[in-house]
């Protein structure tokens, strides 16, 4: 597969808001899940060729030195901007790789995927969590598989995600779901959204963070109706006529599907709070551990 250039992976992040880890790790670039709504595609980021993979060179061996280099542990990051289960990675085994020197050197992980390959290292994760903080977290949409094939394209379909979740569960591990973003007119019906509560319970899910909406700008507004266009004529009209140039596109019913989303959590036992979420998956490590996390 192709490579670029890479000096460093971890880069540390400004403040741990974001899942409470520490450092970001992308060991590739761009993505080819064709997800219509992605962010990331968005000029701003400077990548070029989106949709094609690449590997950073000598990724494995540069992340060995920075872990080697650190003075306290922490919480690393996995999928922010590319996602560390992309088709490559079943023979490229990158992630894998990378899990292996977090465990070795006693750093703790949250990984954020679309893709089920990541029950292919449940036993790394688990291995992981015998001494730091471990959260697995899959991106869910839709409960509807059909429609989760025409936004989402090239990855594992909604139940495939929700089975992995169940797998991982199973093992032990810290799950989660991220809920974003919510596509306004396609994924915002109440249905959807307490069917996919719903499952993640009989699945083991301990949290799901929600974003009832999405955001749009620049290169990628243009994709995205486009995209519209093709797959459901009529639609982009809409989106013009409500949000204009806007970049926070909020569905239009956000507050009354919040307060559903958070009853819906309350009942099953979900945690759907960042700060909620962070202390829980983190509970347990001791104090000492906690207060180099937060560093």
């Amino acid at each position: 597969m192709q490579t670029v250039k890479a000096k460093t992976i971890l880069q540390k992040t400004k403040g741990s808001e974001w899942f409470g880890y520490d450092y970001n790790m992308n060991l590739y670039k761009g993505c080819c899940h064709g997800c219509i709504y992605c962010d990331s595609r968005s000029e701003c980021y400077h990548v070029d060729n989106f949709d094609t993979v690449r590997a950073k060179e000598n990724c494995i061996e540069i992340l060995r030195d920075e872990l080697r280099r650190k003075v306290r542990s922490g919480i690393i990051g996995t999928g922010a901007m590319s996602d560390p289960y992309n088709p490559f990675e079943k023979e490229e085994k990158l992630t894998q790789n990378a899990l292996m020197l977090i465990n070795a050197y006693n750093f703790g992980t949250v990984a954020i995927t679309k893709s089920a390959l990541i029950t292919r290292d449940k036993d790394i994760y688990a291995g992981i969590a015998e001494h730091s903080p471990v959260l697995c977290l899959m991106t869910v949409t839709t409960a509807d598989d059909e429609l989760c094939r025409l936004v989402e394209p090239n990855v594992s379909v909604s139940s495939e995600r929700f089975e992995a979740l169940a797998e991982l569960s199973e093992e032990g591990l810290f799950t989660g779901i991220t809920l974003m973003p919510v596509l306004p007119f396609l994924e915002d019906s109440e249905d959807n959204i307490i069917r996919i509560v719903r499952t993640a319970k009989e699945c083991g899910v301990r949290t799901i963070y929600p974003d009832f909406g999405m955001t749009l700008r620049l290169n990628q507004r243009e994709y995205y109706y486009q995209k519209l266009d093709s797959l459901f004529p009529g639609l982009s009209d809409k989106y013009k006529t409500r949000y204009g140039e806007r970049y926070n596109c909020s569905v239009p019913n956000a507050e009354r599907l919040y307060r559903l989303f958070a009853d819906e959590c309350d009942r099953a036992g979900i945690l759907y709070k960042m700060k909620d979420i962070i202390s829980a998956y983190k509970l347990g490590y001791g104090e000492l551990q906690l207060s180099f996390f937060n560093q």
